[in-house]
């Protein structure tokens, strides 16, 4: 048996056209599985929509389940004010071609659009486009109406065929269920995105508000030392409550680092002398654990980098080791270099317990924390982001001292050139 004997409209297919539809269908498969944004998922639909059906131009009405209303995602075509029409044509189910098309789950070949009263000829006016004739099919999955295909003026004949028609269907079958897979990831990702949202601000919450009860206190004991002028106590607490201001403003500057791009204003720099200003930022920490600092960083040459940028990065990095290595015998090593191709490296490594390898590939992640409630998972997420904007890398091994060491690569020729422009 022939296939043809089982689809007669199949006969009055030429091989040429047969390979057209071969082709394309092929293509939608592949978009099933390829392609999971909505947006683009949509835009190629239509594109081969008009290529399938030999077609002037397409659109896709979704259809809005909570007021019942198709509206117009994607509109392509030669002409037209697209935008507009994507933004102030909605159709209720039943009213124009394509909402009867939606009501009645069927496909609708409109050979001369003039002659039928259901056309809803506004869509023409906002979008200046003249429609002869079209074809609109509706997009069904699992019996969920999907919204509607339509495609619009046939190139070389003066209407759509019904092997169009049949084909469109079979097209429209598998973009159908593309749509919705491609809606279910988006929700499914938006799901995700929430739950990691959530997460962020409660323990972003928790972190602030240890700081902030700490401070409460503080003040509370500095009022009671300046009521009896004492100032030994003022002496104790005024440190505690200078230290958890310093706290707050950095994660205010940590989140207003995150939350924007900002390309680097490259200066020459004295890396030594930046290196020194951000350990001098946490003397308080290196104090109380009894930590030493050693600083490695005899360049005789400026290097190029955005300095308040790297700054942010070195003060994060030696807060980390800070908070990582053990009281009374803790050590900080901080290097910095060029290598053989002339590019800066930095260098900070610490005798604390190091990172452990699961934990690795996920320090970089935005409010990923290994300090549960005392940490925001912030710091090393900016420090990513200010490096790759230096076109640089940054990555963490073990150290000589057995703890963390995370390296900072920065390179120089680009920043060097951008200078003159």
């Amino acid at each position: 048996m022939r296939i043809d004997d089982d689809i007669p409209w199949l006969r009055d297919v030429s091989p040429a056209d047969m390979r057209r539809i071969v082709d394309a269908l092929y293509r939608v498969h592949y978009l099933l599985s390829a392609v999971t944004d909505l947006d683009s998922l949509l835009e190629r639909i239509m594109e081969e929509s008009k290529e399938v059906a030999r077609a002037e131009a397409c659109s896709l009405m979704l259809y809005d389940r909570v007021n019942q209303e198709l509206y117009f995602q994607v509109a392509q075509g030669k002409t037209g004010d697209q935008q507009a029409l994507k933004t102030q044509v909605r159709l209720k189910v039943g009213q124009g071609i394509a909402g009867v098309a939606a009501a009645t789950r069927s496909s609708i070949n409109v050979r001369d659009v003039a002659n039928d009263t259901r056309f809803y000829s506004d869509a023409d006016e906002v979008s200046h486009f003249k429609t002869r004739n079209l074809l609109a099919v509706p997009l069904v999955d699992r019996d969920d109406l999907i919204g509607v295909l339509e495609v619009v003026n046939k190139i070389g004949a003066d209407a759509f065929s019904d092997t169009d028609l049949h084909v469109m269907e079979m097209f429209s079958s598998l973009a159908a269920t593309a749509i919705a897979n491609a809606r279910l990831i988006e929700e499914n990702l938006a799901s995700a995105r929430m739950a990691a949202i959530g997460q962020a601000v409660a323990g972003l919450s928790h972190y602030t508000k240890n700081i902030i009860t700490g401070m409460i206190g503080s003040a509370e004991l500095i009022d009671q030392g300046l009521a009896l002028n004492d100032i030994a106590m003022l002496q104790r607490c005024w440190p505690v409550f200078k230290r958890s201001t310093n706290r707050i403003y950095e994660i205010v500057q940590d989140m207003l680092a995150f939350s924007k791009t900002r390309r680097p204003s490259y200066e020459a720099c004295d890396i030594a002398h930046l290196i020194s200003d951000a350990t001098q930022n946490f003397t308080g920490l290196l104090a109380r654990k009894e930590v030493t600092v050693a600083i490695h960083a005899d360049l005789k040459q400026p290097v190029y980098l955005d300095s308040t940028g790297m700054f942010r990065c070195l003060l994060n990095l030696l807060t980390n080791a800070g908070d990582a290595v053990p009281s009374g015998g803790g050590k900080i090593d901080v290097w910095a270099r060029l290598n053989a191709e002339g590019d800066l490296v930095l260098e900070v490594a610490d005798n604390g317990p190091g990172v452990p390898q699961s934990d690795k590939l996920r320090i970089f992640e935005p409010f990923y924390s290994t300090k549960g409630s005392q940490g925001t998972g912030l710091g090393l997420a900016v420090t990513h982001k200010i490096v790759e904007e230096h076109s640089g890398s940054i990555s963490v091994e073990r150290g000589p001292e057995g703890g963390a060491l995370f390296r900072i690569l920065i390179p120089q020729q680009q920043p060097r050139l951008s200078q003159g422009e």
